[in-house]
């Protein structure tokens, strides 16, 4: 599939590989709740982001816009697993970061859409 080579595609894939792996480091408490939500999210995004690239410009528009408000939900997942101390801050920061990067991708792309 060419689409798996879309930038915004490999850095989130990349995100829920980091994601996954600190999966070990957190609380079984916190595991099954916030963490395991925060799982599905970036898994909800990847899948539409995959979505979006099959889509035709006036299709593609909703689906992004729903994929920018699930980032929004993941920044605060983190965010909140941070402070409830589930992940320490070098992991947070670089979560936070990826995520961050996965914003300003999928801004350009929502822009260059509209533009169209």
């Amino acid at each position: 599939m060419e689409n798996l080579d879309i930038p915004i595609f490999s850095k989130t894939y990349e995100l829920y590989k980091i994601f996954y792996g600190y999966r070990s480091t957190v609380s079984r408490q916190d595991r099954y709740t916030i963490w395991q939500r925060g799982e599905t999210t970036i898994l909800d995004i990847l899948e539409g982001i995959l979505l979006a690239s099959q889509l035709s410009k006036i299709e593609k528009l909703p689906i992004l816009q729903n994929v920018s408000l699930k980032i929004n939900f993941l920044r605060i997942f983190v965010r909140l697993t941070k402070d409830i101390k589930a992940i320490d801050n070098k992991k947070y920061l670089r979560l936070q970061e990826m995520i961050d990067e996965i914003g300003r991708m999928l801004g350009g792309w929502i822009r260059s859409t509209k533009e169209r």
